[in-house]
């Protein structure tokens, strides 16, 4: 069997090297348009920040160590430009020399990735507007960087690349603000989780104009300003994160069926709709995990999953994928991000009865050395009690948060099945109460109405309108808020009758709940705590 594979980075590499592995025999030829293969596409913001300090640490492979490694070939500078399904052949151009050949196949795998979206804007031919998606990408931006000709970068998108971008470029001194048409960054988190991070890259020195559009570029042959719906904002370099598109042109006409996105439909095999053509990577379109309906996932970790199937298909098994969670994570200056599974309005959107919860919770033992905190966002069906999603923010392992919820998510648990699972401890990894079973407790109790509250979105629209702020952390610690002891309350508090409205906080949201609980014992009816206390909304809480 002749299997062909176009694309060389991560998907089309992966379901090479499996194929070989499952079926020796199978010849696999690989042809990508570049010269290079399997290169660390996620590590290329990290090399412009020197984290990563050789060029070659981000190549995984070249094409003759890989064709070495696996046994397949690579054919390099070869553009595909043409699909003959009826004759089970491909037209291509050879770059290098300008000659038009022809590939013949049993088994096609269209693996070709996506490219930047650059908009026809003004001024994005100029010396200093950068994309990032290659290694040469990457090597361009970093020279600059290196150069001390820039001073100050506009980034144009607040997705995950876009944000290491800034956190990178930040880091070598360079002022660096990020702009999004979007009301918030990071897609995938709720808005209230966005805005936390918002205000933290706020506090580190990155800021965030949102809902605003990217007009174009202003310079002498240089970038000088960038245009915006808002403002000119002065800048040197202009960084385009603002998605991209898969690399499906020469599909045109094929009848291979494609989304409107232009990615390749594929079925739980990774078939399209001809038996023998496969698609994989950033260029096909699959199905989420929980919803069954279409996703795109233009993620490395995908990819690999996705060439590991196919193989197996190819090779004669019969693999299926259930599809993506909607799984990442983002390290941010100070702050890690991570998330999965349905956000609140997706979830809504999917017909769940939805509940969530807000907590701040300790990463690790709090005497520990490092210690610091989780802020989590964790959703769930309050009818059937399915484990819906979770969203993490903090400056430790929040990947660690983000894959319990994953396997939770895959099985397809209730947070009552999630309560007393036994997880790892010692104080340098973890609380005796892991991280997650404590935020599991925490929406427990909100679900049976032990725990009485205001989420920080209810809080923000007003909701908490007439109640009256207490302060229940452990000392004073809310200017002009009332204080309430806990380990005092022994009874009917002098000058608050029992139907008093009293909203209670303190930093993380624990001692309210306490308080609530024993305030409930003495006859109080109308408390509230409010999820994430000081530290998720801040400490000026008064009322105006």
């Amino acid at each position: 069997m002749k299997v062909l594979v176009i694309g060389g980075v991560a998907a089309g590499t992966k379901v090479a090297a499996k194929l070989k592995r499952e079926s020796r025999e199978t010849e696999v030829l690989i042809l990508t348009k570049s010269e290079d293969i399997s290169y660390a596409g996620c590590g290329l913001p990290y090399y412009v920040g020197d984290v990563i300090h050789e060029r070659s640490q981000l190549i995984v492979n070249t094409p003759e160590k890989f064709a070495k490694l696996t046994g397949a070939e690579v054919e390099t500078g070869i553009e595909v430009t043409g699909l003959d399904r009826e004759g089970r052949k491909v037209t291509a151009k050879d770059l290098k020399s300008g000659e038009t050949k022809e590939y013949t196949y049993d088994k096609l795998v269209i693996a070709t990735g996506a490219s930047p979206v650059v908009p026809p804007l003004p001024g994005l031919d100029m010396k200093n507007v950068f994309m990032m998606r290659t290694p040469d990408d990457a090597e361009a931006l970093r020279k600059a960087a290196e150069s001390g000709t820039i001073k100050r970068a506009v980034i144009a998108g607040g997705g995950f690349i876009g944000l290491e971008v800034a956190e990178n470029l930040q880091s070598r001194g360079i002022r660096t603000t990020v702009l999004d048409m979007l009301p918030h960054i990071m897609p995938g988190f709720d808005p209230e989780m966005a805005e936390f991070v918002e205000d933290h890259l706020a506090d580190q020195g990155i800021m965030t104009l949102l809902d605003t559009k990217l007009e174009g570029v202003e310079g002498d042959g240089t970038v000088e300003k960038v245009k915006t719906s808002r403002r000119a904002i002065k800048a040197d370099a202009l960084v385009l994160s603002l998605g991209i598109r898969a690399n499906t042109a020469f599909l045109a006409d094929t009848g291979i069926e494609l989304a409107p996105n232009r990615t390749v439909l594929v079925d739980d095999h990774m078939r399209t709709n001809d038996e023998n053509i496969y698609a994989l990577g950033d260029c096909s379109m699959i199905t989420n995990r929980m919803t069954h309906a279409r996703a795109w996932s233009p993620m490395g970790s995908s990819a690999n999953i996705e060439g590991r199937i196919a193989a197996q298909n190819i090779a004669g098994a019969d693999v299926s994928y259930p599809g993506v969670l909607g799984t990442g994570v983002v390290k941010l200056p100070g702050l890690n991000a991570g998330r999965t599974g349905l956000t609140e309005q997706a979830a809504k959107e999917a017909g769940h009865d939805v509940v969530s919860v807000v907590a701040v919770v300790d990463d690790k033992a709090h005497y520990y050395p490092g210690a610091d905190s989780f802020l989590v966002k964790m959703i769930a069906d309050k009818t059937t009690g399915e484990f819906l999603g979770i969203q993490v923010l903090g400056k430790g392992a929040v990947d660690k948060m983000v894959d319990i919820a994953v396997v939770a998510l895959s099985m397809k648990a209730t947070v009552q099945q999630l309560e007393h699972l036994d997880f790892a401890y010692a104080p340098p990894f973890s609380t005796a109460i892991h991280p997650f079973a404590h935020c599991i407790n925490i929406l427990l109790n909100k679900m049976s109405g032990s725990l009485d509250t205001f989420t920080p979105v209810e809080f923000a629209e007003g909701k908490a309108e007439g109640y009256k702020v207490i302060d229940a952390s452990l000392k004073p610690t809310l200017e002009g808020v009332e204080f309430m002891n806990l380990e005092e309350v022994d009874g009917e508090v002098e000058g608050h009758p029992k139907d008093e409205k009293m909203l209670l906080v303190c930093a993380k949201g624990k001692r309210a709940y306490m308080l609530q609980n024993r305030l409930r014992y003495y006859g109080y009816t109308n408390t509230k705590v409010l999820e994430g206390g000081s530290t998720f909304n801040g400490e000026d809480l008064t009322e105006d």
